[in-house]
């Protein structure tokens, strides 16, 4: 074979490891590009998963889903109660059904997105309040009298814990008191002898007006710690000591009361209701106007993508300040309601 041959072979040999070196490269571009576009679907799909199902739920007209429920056109055609029991059922319907569900106990996308979690638990906690007074004031005469059976089931299946993903999940346990509830209210319009009836008086408003006034106090505690130290005596020390909620707990603070707000603006709009004759009899009904005013303006629509804490008078807002501004208003108004009731 004459150098030329060999130069020509050598060439050759080296073209067609060039080819294939080229080749291998697309291959491994293409399957980088491809892993990428991938990737990005699937965040893109994430993304529009979260923003889906971290949507508040939308206000209901209370009067309207219980009339709808009763099947009835005429809001004078319910019975007392019949309001109040309907809201408290349907506000925990939609705790169940709104979009994505429940979410507290889902195992994904879990800790991911905690905004909405935190928001159902503050619902959950008004839920819990309104079935306790429900089951130990509204629907009982006086102390020594029987408690209704359908609400003595209801009451702790709404206390079982919030994150149980199965055996049973709380979604199961949740759906069984919403059926107790159901029942109570059937019993409500067509009693059945089961001792059902609901006592729109002033002191079993009061008895829940303390607890709602301790769980708004409490949230307004912790909002406002969120921006500034807060001081707190503690007696058996004898000593002040200084808080602040951790800037990772600032948007579960925030969203956390404002999903209990959001359960107790219906609560209270199902009290002006089923309670009307009472609070006209104590004036009271500028006061519940008042609470519930503030409790719609703590559903304000959020503009920012993430919770903005502010300091003082900087460029940025402060959501957990005007929170807390917001259930302080509501809180100071309930105190007043309160002091109506106990009057004579």
């Amino acid at each position: 074979m004459s150098k030329f041959e060999n130069k020509a072979t050598w060439q050759s040999s080296i073209a067609s490891g060039q080819s294939k070196s080229a080749l291998a490269t697309m291959k491994s571009r293409g399957l980088i590009w491809s892993l990428t576009v991938s990737l990005a679907i699937l965040l893109l799909i994430y993304t529009a998963y979260v923003t889906f199902v971290s949507l508040e739920p939308d206000p209901f007209d209370v009067v309207k889903t219980a009339l709808d429920n009763a099947d009835l056109e005429n809001s004078e055609q319910l019975p007392v109660g019949y309001v109040q029991v309907n809201t408290l059922a349907a506000v925990a319907e939609t705790l169940l059904n709104k979009n994505g569900g429940y979410l507290s106990n889902d195992i994904f996308p879990g800790s991911l997105i905690d905004n909405m979690p935190s928001w159902e638990y503050g619902v959950v906690v008004m839920v819990r309040d309104g079935a306790s007074a429900l089951r130990n004031h509204f629907a009982r005469s006086q102390s020594q009298s029987r408690e209704n059976p359908e609400l003595s089931k209801a009451e702790p299946l709404f206390y079982f814990t919030h994150d149980s993903w199965m055996l049973p999940s709380t979604e199961d346990e949740y759906q069984k008191g919403i059926e107790n509830l159901r029942s109570y209210q059937d019993d409500l319009r067509n009693p059945r002898g089961l001792n059902a009836h609901f006592y729109a008086r002033a002191d079993n408003l009061d008895n829940y007006l303390q607890v709602i006034i301790k769980r708004l106090g409490d949230y307004s505690y912790r909002l406002s710690a969120s921006s500034v130290q807060k001081q707190t005596y503690d007696p058996t020390t004898d000593k002040i000591s200084i808080t602040k909620t951790p800037w990772m707990e600032v948007d579960d603070v925030f969203w956390e009361a404002r999903g209990a707000a959001w359960a107790l603006l219906h609560f209270f709009k199902a009290i002006e209701i089923d309670f009307a004759k009472t609070l006209r009899g104590k004036a009271a009904n500028a006061t519940l106007r008042q609470i519930i005013q503030e409790l719609e303006d703590s559903q304000s629509a959020i503009l920012s993508p993430v919770i903005l804490n502010g300091d003082g008078f900087g460029m940025f807002a402060n959501y957990s300040l005007t929170m807390a501004n917001h259930i302080a208003r509501a809180n100071a108004a309930a105190i007043d309601l309160r002091e109506l009731m106990l009057r004579g």
